[in-house]
């Protein structure tokens, strides 16, 4: 990226820290050969996945389970004009191991819709990217007109 462009590219572990500040991101998939986005609280585990919770009966469970799968999260302050976005790509499984999942229900995040039969959704974070918008309304130093 050019320095120059407002943008800064953030490593990896920028990225990851973003991600454990962010309470919802979400999850693009693709839904009858079409894009789809869907929002989801989610947390960080010990591997640096991405751990989703939701309802076993899900559209989400059986859409993505398998797949590879974009995740993205951010944060936006719309009045000083910056922000970030974090990206992890990688491939989706829902935790079908019982002790993984007994562990997931006590550390993992917390559905905010009750249901019956929860289940883990893992991405691994094969490809983690980030950016951040430095300098927000200002180029160069000089305050740009707001429109």
């Amino acid at each position: 990226m050019n320095p120059n462009d407002g943008f800064r590219e953030l490593g990896r572990q920028e990225c990851l820290d973003r991600l454990v500040e962010a309470p919802i991101g979400r999850v693009v998939h693709t839904r009858n050969a079409l894009p789809a986005v869907l929002p989801v609280n989610f947390s960080l585990d010990a591997e640096f996945s991405v751990v989703l919770r939701t309802s076993a009966d899900s559209e989400l469970a059986r859409a993505i389970d398998g797949v590879v799968v974009a995740f993205e999260a951010d944060a936006v302050d719309a009045v000083a004009h910056s922000g970030w976005s974090v990206v992890v790509t990688g491939r989706a499984l829902v935790v079908n191991d019982p002790a993984e999942h007994a562990h997931l229900a006590r550390t993992g995040p917390r559905s905010w819709v009750t249901s019956p039969s929860d289940v883990f959704i893992r991405i691994a974070s094969e490809l983690v990217t980030g950016r951040e918008l430095v300098g927000g309304r200002t180029l160069y130093g000089v305050d740009l007109p707001s429109s």
